[in-house]
């Protein structure tokens, strides 16, 4: 059976966040921490050892797969900064056209720094996921 790997844990995101080494990077985390912490009205907490989660819901496949992932996050990564957005959601892909300098994978959007980006499509980006999640999982699997 299937172990997730990825959980909520009671690690402090500041801690987290002072120990990124590239200052410019670091600066870059407190940005995207006040955006997204603004835009979802979640408290931020840590997931796993590197990623900062807001909200939480709780998905099953019809695999029989389930678990509990962030509405939405992002992570300071030494390459570059992962954004988590919901998966399978139809409409990022046309947010994205007016995000700025990125590149995307199936739930991650990455981009190097917050500059690059236009910041008013990220605030879209992250309500549109959240409402995404929550018109695809129950209320009552939405924390």
């Amino acid at each position: 059976m299937y172990k997730q790997k990825t959980k909520e844990t009671d690690s402090s995101v500041i801690e987290f966040i002072e120990i990124v080494d590239n200052p410019k990077k670091r600066e870059d985390a407190y940005e995207l921490l006040n955006v997204f912490t603004e835009t979802t009205g979640y408290e931020a907490k840590m997931w796993g050892p590197s990623i900062i989660g807001f909200g939480t819901y709780h998905y099953k496949y019809e695999s029989g797969h389930e678990g509990d992932a962030p509405l939405v996050g992002f992570s300071p990564r030494k390459a570059k900064i992962s954004l988590y957005f919901a998966p399978g959601d139809k409409k990022r892909e046309e947010l994205l056209q007016a995000f700025g300098k990125h590149t995307s994978g199936k739930a991650c959007v990455y981009i190097n720094k917050v500059a690059d980006i236009n910041i008013n499509v990220l605030k879209e980006l992250i309500i549109q996921s959240v409402k995404f999640l929550r018109d695809t999982y129950p209320d009552n699997e939405i924390k």
